[in-house]
């Protein structure tokens, strides 16, 4: 039986239902067998990416499928990419190891900011869509104005005329069918598996040339060191064969043989002792190569194009937890085991940079985005490790003696009624309205181009101010001219005076001071931020006063107080909260607010040094 290769990227919007229908895939082509037990949304294999439904890290995989009563069958090799802008770079890199993409888009909310952006890498670089109309049993279902949305992106996006005619198929991934048309409601995915064998060419590379490859993805094995994987695009590889890493420049950064390669089966990585041309295969070997580097044999001196990696935009510190309650949530608590951590993450994972920073057992950490921070931070904290994080900053740069700063495409979908609201406080963070369009069923799309830095902690006021029902999206687009000072947080914060337990007669009494972060019975100390105060400057308080005991007794008044349920932060809305003099304190059990110096008297006197 000869066996066919297919390479092929899923692109999507977060939680239109890329993963599910992966599943499906591996489901009925045979990957699983009927009585294994596989968890849903397999390829979300990191706890995070279950929790929040989206994907974090780009995954190859493989299905073997063969055709009833053929005596062929095809190997396809499927590239589930993340949809959030944040992972943005890790989807451009992906798409040059495919032939063809299915473009998957929810038959009710369409194709959404995100999907623009990957099917314009995706298009640009000549690929073939197939276009997917997922979700094709929800009730609020509008698939053929989806159809006709999807079409004019395309167009937007200077779609030539072969992409413009491009297959579309129908299906629920959940239920597991796929059909030429949108009335279907039964079947199987036997129609997907032709539509891609029939669509994506098999891959048009060089078998008898040199061995090259690109590093599209770095991973780190315990035993094994480095692993990166990409796609074979000349040349035949071998176990033990000699090999070498070529930077972007052409210049060698390291030698060293094949000590191990791997093929992707299902969700597995299998070794191999070979591959050729067009085969995804994993590599270790090498201890210095990493993403975008070409691993080549040591006759090519020709590095392969490859797309470079985005630069970070936004740093955090992050600091040895020194409050009150140091070490007694978390096991992992000193610097040189925070650094450690970082660099194993720094290692594997090439949108972020860490550096030592100037102040005391700390590190300056920078990325895309505060999404990406965040699940760094999150990962970190459930490994059991106690940190100190800032506000997030925006990297400046100079340019001909001018000062620079990033800037972010912005693409907002509110109801109409809210539209105003978003669009009067995007000119206070300083964006500039690019494009303001109908986009159907009483909403508008605003599009923006604003500093990143006035980004910084909008997302949660957004979803206030829109009922929770407004999409924001964001993509970086350049660095441009810094824009000045853009206003920060209006209301100043309540500051405990003393460290012990929260007493309900005492913040019952503060109540009237502003919104509160704490509930009785919760620990806290001197210089902890418990609540929000109502007017624009910081205010100490004593949340651990009781009530003075008397011999009298008052009927019914104050015997049970009723406190209004404290406002309780995520991990990113406190990070997106705190003001230059705060810190966010992270612990595997807890997320507390403070202020960088605890002692009130250090605190004055360091305003009055910056001030």
């Amino acid at each position: 039986m000869t066996t066919s290769l297919r390479n092929v990227a899923i692109i999507a919007h977060v939680d239109h239902g890329k993963t599910t229908l992966v599943d499906q895939l591996f489901r009925q082509s045979g990957t699983f067998r009927e009585n294994q037990r596989i968890e849903e949304r397999a390829m979300d294999s990191n706890d995070l990416e279950k929790e929040r439904g989206i994907t974090i890290l780009a995954k190859p995989t493989s299905i073997e499928w063969v055709p009833e009563g053929k005596a062929n069958s095809y190997r396809i090799n499927i590239v589930d990419t993340p949809g959030h802008a944040d992972f943005g770079a890790e989807v451009e890199r992906i798409l040059s190891m495919v032939d063809g993409v299915v473009l998957l888009v929810d038959a009710a909310e369409g194709p959404m900011p995100q999907t623009k952006f990957v099917t314009g890498k995706a298009l640009g670089l000549g690929l073939k869509p197939i276009v997917v109309v997922n979700k094709i049993d929800r009730p609020d279902a509008r698939p053929q104005e989806v159809l006709d949305e999807v079409f004019d992106l395309f167009v937007n996006l200077d779609a030539n005329d072969e992409q413009l005619d491009f297959p579309v198929l129908y299906a629920s991934g959940r239920a597991g069918y796929a059909g030429p048309e949108d009335s279907v409601r039964d079947g199987d995915l036997i129609p997907l598996f032709e539509t891609l064998v029939s669509h994506v060419p098999e891959p048009d590379l060089d078998p008898d040339g040199d061995f090259a490859m690109l590093a599209t993805l770095l991973d780190r094995d315990p035993f094994l060191g480095r692993i990166l994987t990409g796609r074979i695009e000349s040349g035949r590889l071998e176990v033990g064969m000699p090999i070498r890493a070529l930077n972007l420049k052409g210049e060698v950064v390291e030698a060293g043989r094949a000590t191990k390669v791997f093929a992707y089966e299902g969700l597995e990585r299998t070794p191999v002792l070979h591959a050729k041309a067009g085969d995804i295969v994993a590599i270790a070997g090498l201890t210095e190569a990493t993403v975008a580097d070409t691993i080549a044999a040591p006759e090519v001196t020709v590095p392969l194009h490859a797309q470079e990696i985005d630069p970070p935009t936004l740093s955090m510190t992050f600091a040895v937890n020194d409050s009150p309650y140091a070490g007694r949530e978390g096991d992992k608590v000193q610097s040189r085991v925070i650094r450690e951590r970082l660099e194993r993450e720094a290692e594997t994972n090439v949108a972020i940079r860490i550096t030592e920073s100037a102040e005391k057992d700390a590190f300056e950490v920078a990325g895309r985005g505060e999404l990406q921070l965040g699940v760094l931070i999150e990962n970190m904290r459930r490994e059991g490790f106690e940190l100190s994080i800032s506000r997030p900053r925006v990297l400046f740069r100079e340019e001909n003696g001018e000062r620079m700063e990033p800037y972010e495409t912005v693409v907002v979908d509110v109801d109409d009624e809210h539209s105003g609201t978003v669009v009067e406080k995007m000119a206070q963070r300083k964006a500039e309205m690019t494009d303001m369009r109908p986009s159907g069923g009483g909403k508008t799309r605003l599009t923006f181009s604003a500093p990143s830095r006035g980004l910084i902690g909008y997302h949660g006021e957004f979803l206030s101010d829109t009922r929770g029902t407004g999409i924001m999206n964001r993509l970086f687009e350049k660095y441009g001219p810094y824009k000045g000072k853009i206003e920060g947080r209006q209301n100043g914060v309540l500051i405990s005076m003393e460290q012990g337990e929260a007493v309900g007669y005492a913040l019952n009494a503060l109540e009237d001071r502003g919104v509160l972060f704490v509930k009785p019975g919760e620990k806290l100390y001197q210089g902890m931020v418990i609540g929000e105060n109502a007017k624009p400057q910081d205010l100490e308080v004593n949340p651990l006063k009781s009530k003075q005991l008397t011999n009298f007794r008052s009927t019914g008044k104050d015997d049970a107080i009723k406190l209004t349920p404290p406002r309780k932060m995520t991990l990113e809305q406190a990070i997106a909260y705190i003001q230059d003099d705060e810190l966010v304190e992270v612990t595997p059990q807890n997320v507390r607010l403070r202020k960088r110096y605890l002692d009130p008297h250090e605190r004055k006197k360091m305003s009055r040094k910056e001030g």
